[in-house]
């Protein structure tokens, strides 16, 4: 599902909401796309980290990991950044999902 989020400057981002399929298929690669570098960097490192002392085998588990949170956190981010909710029903969605306060 996906929300829209707009800033005090009109400026308007859609973000989804639940389980992220392109960060589970392509790792590090979605957020340093959406100009999320500080995120990137951080999922890179810990599949790098992880791979280093399974010999590769392991490269996987923090991309799986990060699959689950990785799309709530941009949110959050986006957030803190000064976005709100566009309308209603991207407020519904985000307090029901858990990323804002009732």
């Amino acid at each position: 599902m996906r929300v829209r989020l707009r800033n005090e400057a009109g400026g308007i981002k859609e973000a989804k909401v639940g389980f992220s399929w392109t960060t589970f298929f392509f790792g590090f690669f979605p957020a340093l796309f959406r100009g999320d570098l500080k995120w990137a960097a951080i999922m890179f490192v810990a599949s790098a980290a992880v791979g280093a002392f399974t010999l590769g085998f392991g490269a996987w588990v923090p991309g799986i990991i990060f699959s689950f949170i990785y799309n709530k956190m941009y949110i959050k981010e986006l957030l803190e950044k000064g976005y709100r909710p566009a309308d209603e029903h991207a407020q519904s969605v985000l307090r029901t999902s858990g990323v804002i306060a009732a």
